[in-house]
């Protein structure tokens, strides 16, 4: 099984002054040659092959420019040499390779794949909209060109089906009824959610050679069809926690009355006074709206 393979080319300065030195001696060998086809010093024997040489001279030189590349930093080149693969080059600069090689460009530059909007069901079976951000770079050149058809369309696909497996394993939140025995949900846990997507995308896409650098959630919401009815669901769950908390602190306020009133001896209450007096202060601290109080001008009793 082949693998990738770093290797060096030439470098491409030397190879243009060779390919200089050749270009000059082209017009030398076809005009002595021609010089000797004609006149009193004719010799054929000598001019043809001369001019047959500068031909000569002119194809490599020619086939010679093919060799040339240019390489930009984060680019790398495949080289194959009648379909044999022959190594990949990741150093940048200006370079000359075998001309009869053929080179293929691949970026090493991170890409950013803003995923589009899917509509899966969570854990618990509730429709959700979910979408996701990849930032990813061709990591292993070989894998990437010989592989996979496309590496693009490949990293697209299984990003896709990444996100969806992601978003069946866990539920949208966690509720107080107990629907789900997870401890993680999409919507509270984003750190352990984003390394839980980065793993298995990087063992799906290991085999384009591509390594994952970051995975996030770009969008997390209910499907339209239930997001009224969860709506709700919070909002309830939220006046249920607001009105513990307002019960436990009215609870509190009233003991601390009656201990302060016994304490200072301001009034002495009985069982029954007491009764009244807790009920009036836990409507009053517990109610939706001001309290509008009867005074009462007679006497204690």
């Amino acid at each position: 099984m082949y693998q990738e393979r770093v290797v060096t080319a030439a470098n491409g300065w030397p190879m243009v002054f060779v390919n200089f030195i050749l270009m000059l001696l082209v017009p030398l060998c076809i005009i002595g040659g021609a010089s000797r086809l004609d006149g009193p010093d004719a010799a054929p024997a000598v001019g043809l092959p001369l001019m047959i040489g500068g031909g000569l001279i002119l194809a490599c030189a020619v086939l010679c420019t093919k060799g040339f590349f240019i390489l930009l930093p984060n680019e790398a080149a495949v080289l194959t040499l009648f379909g044999r693969y022959t190594g990949s080059v990741k150093a940048y600069g200006f370079w000359w390779v075998n001309p009869f090689s053929v080179k293929r460009k691949i970026s090493l530059r991170s890409y950013n794949l803003n995923g589009d909007k899917l509509k899966v069901n969570d854990k618990a079976g509730n429709p959700i909209e979910i979408a996701a951000v990849v930032v990813w770079k061709i990591q292993d050149t070989f894998a990437a060109c010989f592989d996979v058809v496309n590496y693009a369309d490949f990293v697209k696909v299984q990003s896709e089906s990444a996100l969806r497996h992601l978003a069946s394993a866990y539920p949208y939140d966690i509720t107080e009824d107990g629907a789900t025995d997870s401890a993680v949900s999409l919507r509270a846990n984003i750190d352990e959610v984003s390394s839980a997507l980065v793993q298995e995308l990087q063992e799906r896409l290991t085999k384009a050679g591509v390594k994952v650098e970051e995975a996030r959630l770009s969008h997390l919401a209910y499907a339209p069809e239930i997001a009224g009815a969860m709506l709700q669901r919070q909002q309830a769950a939220a006046i249920i926690a607001a009105r513990r908390k307002i019960v436990e602190g009215a609870v509190g306020m009233v003991q601390m009355a009656l201990a302060k009133l016994g304490e200072e001896h301001v009034v002495a209450l009985d069982e029954e006074r007491k009764a009244a007096m807790v009920s009036n202060l836990l409507v009053v601290l517990c109610g939706n709206r001001d309290p509008h109080p009867v005074v009462n001008a007679g006497s204690l009793y």
